[in-house]
């Protein structure tokens, strides 16, 4: 594979899992130099980002070079301040120098034997109100593995920590305790599976996942109709359940509303600690803020850090996308950005506002019940139907603003006293079911 196939290989797999800022922002005029003797070098435009992406993207990139081609084994940066499509002769054609061709420190490697990314430790993750309990409960985990929160289930969006908890435990008791971590995506393991069918590998297959001490299991959500790789993981759960192994799960959603998972897996996931992890809110964007611009050594203003923190709406990686992104400009000016530049600096960074109508509520809210969108405006009293109609009441009120006569309008032209009722009614029953916080958390994450 040649140089500039493989670089766009590489980069069609990172423009999927960064920010467009961060990845406009690390990415843009860099390009494979050369490979030499399983060395890849790297053009980059200048020191910064040479030193940013080696500190915040090494890893990454190695993985996803060596996924891409054969014999590589380390990757080096070099800057080259020209045009990236004109590529200096003299870059081939002399010998590398001991600079280039020193290998990268040990601590960006993921360890194949457990998968784990030391780069995920307790010590690197912020803790704010929005995580304070995952984190907590984390925290109970590795004091006790095997006896307290077994299974540990932490689930949310997208972006909001989850790989990092899970896997500073991981970190923790691997280097602390000394035990046998091994962390796997539902994808991996389902992968594993599959192939030791295929190759009459069945014992093997289970003597790899059986013998650790600390299961760790990333996005659970993709086991939806699998009923074949459910079974090995529910007969891998007992086992390690009856000795006391640790077992830890993640997914974007509670179990209970994972579509077909096996009621059977439910049931053991909710004999242990099930916890969420909600977007950030404000006091925590600050302390993220903060905090990384403590580890970046970077000084940012208190106003500019509260305008970021009320402004930049989405997940943990989405701020910290921007603060990166800002840090790489005041890099490149020499000095702080204003109150200004920043503003603007935002607005054209920032993710497009996804339009959602009271229309398209009612039928979020009617799916995720599983009844049909037009009971929803009709005028029945049946039980299955009530509550449904109650809780996008509540959505439109306390999440969009809508007017009470306005809801009771697009809701089958009903008097607003019964809006006011319905809201009334779920505001109520939030404080004493837990089940129905769980059912408004999920909602809210298909509607957002």
């Amino acid at each position: 594979m040649d140089n500039k196939t493989l670089w766009n290989s590489v980069l069609a797999e990172i423009e999927m899992m960064v920010s467009k800022p961060n990845f406009n922002t690390w990415f843009k005029d860099t390009f494979i130099a050369k490979q030499e003797d399983g060395t890849v070098v790297l053009s980059v435009p200048n020191a910064f980002v040479k030193e940013w992406l080696h500190n915040k993207y090494h890893s990454v990139i190695l993985k996803f070079l060596r996924n891409s081609a054969g014999g590589i084994h380390s990757l080096v940066y070099t800057i080259t301040k020209n045009d990236p499509n004109i590529q200096r002769k003299d870059l081939y054609e002399r010998p590398m120098s001991a600079q280039d061709a020193e290998l990268p420190l040990p601590e960006y490697y993921i360890n194949k034997d457990d998968n784990l990314n030391p780069r995920y430790t307790f010590e690197t993750f912020i803790v704010g109100p929005f995580n304070e309990l995952a984190y907590a409960a984390a925290q109970a985990v590795v004091k006790k593995p095997g006896i307290v929160y077994n299974p540990l289930f932490i689930y949310g969006n997208t972006g909001h920590g989850k790989t990092h908890l899970i896997q500073a435990i991981g970190n923790f008791l691997k280097v602390a305790g000394g035990k046998k971590v091994y962390y796997a995506t539902s994808e991996k393991f389902a992968s594993d599976y599959i192939n030791a069918v295929q190759t009459n590998k069945i014992s093997q297959f289970k003597e790899k996942y059986r013998k650790c001490e600390i299961l760790i299991m990333d996005d659970i959500q993709f086991f939806s109709k699998t009923e074949k790789t459910q079974e090995e993981l529910f007969h891998l759960f007992n086992t390690l359940y009856d000795n006391n192994k640790q077992i830890i799960f993640s997914s974007d959603q509670h179990p209970n509303f994972i579509p077909n998972l096996e009621d059977r897996l439910k049931s053991r996931f909710a004999a242990g600690m099930i916890i969420d992890i909600p977007s950030p809110d404000h006091e925590s964007k600050r302390a993220i803020l903060e905090a990384k611009c403590k580890i970046n050594n970077f000084k940012l203003s208190d106003d500019n850090i509260e305008y970021l923190a009320s402004s930049v709406s989405g997940n943990v990686r989405d701020l910290e996308g921007i603060l990166n992104s800002i840090i790489f400009q005041s890099q490149i000016k020499g000095k702080e950005l204003s109150i200004a530049e920043i503003k603007n600096f935002v607005k054209n960074s920032a993710k497009p506002k996804k339009t959602v109508s009271p229309k398209d509520v009612v039928k979020i809210v009617a799916d995720f019940y599983n009844i049909e969108e037009e009971s929803i405006y009709e005028k029945t009293r049946r039980k299955e139907i009530i509550k449904p109609r109650q809780v996008t009441m509540y959505i439109l009120r306390e999440d969009f603003n809508i007017s009470y006569p306005s809801i009771g309008q697009k809701l089958g032209d009903r008097d607003h006293t019964t809006v006011i009722h319905s809201c009334e009614k779920i505001k109520k029953d939030l404080l004493v079911d837990p089940a129905l916080v769980q059912e408004l958390n999920q909602i809210r994450t298909m509607i957002v």
